[in-house]
């Protein structure tokens, strides 16, 4: 655990994991934003495109499942700095594998640093929102994850005045990557060194052996598969209408392009300000009932999404969709964290498979919906809603943890 902190460090700590969170959402919607150019520069067709963005994916899960290790040797300090170095060279590089070697194969390169690194940076940050949580009493890692939502926000608004203003993907993703890098080395210098993780000397740092061993513990734990459950289900979900939401409106109701574009507006603003907004509510009512409320939410969403008459009824379950989603991930994340000693494992573990679920889900639905329709594709999202609200009991905090009790009712 980190030492007594005065007000002003922990308000320091704070505010630099929130700009970590916001560097790696914009790092996403950055290069995401230029891929109609990217794809155009380098001459590829769609399975090409999707072909490379499959390799960054699976190079997100390697940088996820590595992590625990990287973190128990290096520190939260000295790990996150790293990756952050390693996704912003990713960055970089896919610009210069766009307009200046025009090559498939560097824009996979920068793609495969981008996803390992913010992967590998994807649960440091989370440890680090987790032992925030942990030492002011309350639960904030939504608020954080709200703050990754952001930088995709602020990274497709740049994006989109970079594509005005007529300037070419190199110099958009350099330009960024270098705010990343700087973002880095000022957020990270405001990171307090955590006993637990960051050891004062060498000597005290474990064996590879004991590092690896801890970091496949969580993995042998029932309580990690019960929370990869939860954020399995809510992570589908997402990514679920991240790709189908808008043509579920388009193709399965009829509707013009322009409400397909306005009902993903719908569901992401949703999520977001539940996000923002939700976490007094697990204070007061506790990780566990909020995650349940929030899967009765989803499920009435999805249900009213698939069978609503009419658009404007299709955007009320589009909103309480993005709702029900919002908090499964980030309370995931924060309850395999309740132990500090084990949370870089037990949130590595969590993280893996509910991205899994993220990356690969999508896909799934594609092929599926082609043998039975899409919105009746979208069941499948309710049935792993479901199963995810069973599922949170596990999310109960463990003894002598704080964070997510409640205080309005028993869990």
């Amino acid at each position: 655990m980190v030492s007594s902190l005065a007000r002003s460090q922990l308000v320091r700590w704070r505010s630099a994991i929130f700009a970590i969170f916001l560097a790696s959402g914009l790092s996403i919607a950055t290069w995401a934003s230029r891929v109609p150019a990217i794809k155009d520069a380098i001459g590829v067709d769609r399975t090409q495109l999707g072909l490379m963005l499959l390799v960054g994916g699976l190079a997100s899960i390697v940088g996820l499942s590595l992590s625990s290790l990287v973190l128990t040797r290096w520190g939260a300090r000295r790990g996150m700095l790293t990756m952050m170095i390693v996704f912003a060279i990713g960055v970089a590089t896919i610009g210069v594998g766009s307009d200046v070697l025009r090559s498939f194969g560097v824009v996979t390169v920068g793609l495969v640093l981008w996803g390992f690194g913010n992967g590998c940076l994807d649960v440091m940050m989370n440890v680090e929102g987790a032992a925030i949580e942990t030492h002011m009493h309350k639960t904030i890692l939504p608020l954080f994850h709200a703050f990754f939502s952001f930088g995709t926000v602020i990274g497709a608004g740049l994006g989109w005045l970079a594509i005005h203003v007529g300037l070419n993907v190199l110099m958009h993703l350099v330009i960024v990557a270098v705010l990343i890098l700087v973002v880095a080395f000022v957020s990270v210098a405001n990171v307090p060194a955590d006993e637990a993780i960051d050891p004062a000397t060498p000597t005290q740092k474990a064996g590879w052996r004991d590092r690896l061993s801890l970091a496949l513990s969580a993995w042998k734990e029932p309580r990690t598969y019960a929370l990869g459950i939860v954020m399995l289900g809510m992570s589908f979900a997402e990514g679920g209408a991240n790709d189908w939401l808008a043509l579920g409106i388009v193709e399965g109701h009829g509707a013009e392009e322009a409400y397909g574009a306005a009902g993903l507006a719908v569901f992401s603003v949703s999520m977001t300000v539940v996000r923002v907004l939700g976490s007094p509510l697990v204070d007061r009512f506790g990780r566990v009932a909020t995650l349940r409320v929030l899967s009765v939410t989803a499920t009435a969403g999805l249900l009213l999404f698939i069978l609503a008459p009419t658009i404007p009824l299709v955007f009320v379950g589009a909103a309480l969709w993005g709702a029900g989603v919002s908090l499964g991930f980030p309370l995931g994340m924060s309850a395999a964290a309740d132990d500090p000693a084990k949370a870089a494992a037990r949130v590595s573990a969590a993280a893996t498979i509910g991205y899994v679920a993220f990356l690969a889900g999508p896909p799934v639905l594609g092929f599926i919906s082609e043998q039975i329709g899409l919105l009746n594709t979208l069941y499948i999202l309710v049935a792993l809603i479901v199963a995810s609200g069973i599922a949170s009991s596990a999310a109960k905090p463990l003894p002598g943890s704080h964070v997510g009790v409640g205080t309005g009712r028993a869990q």
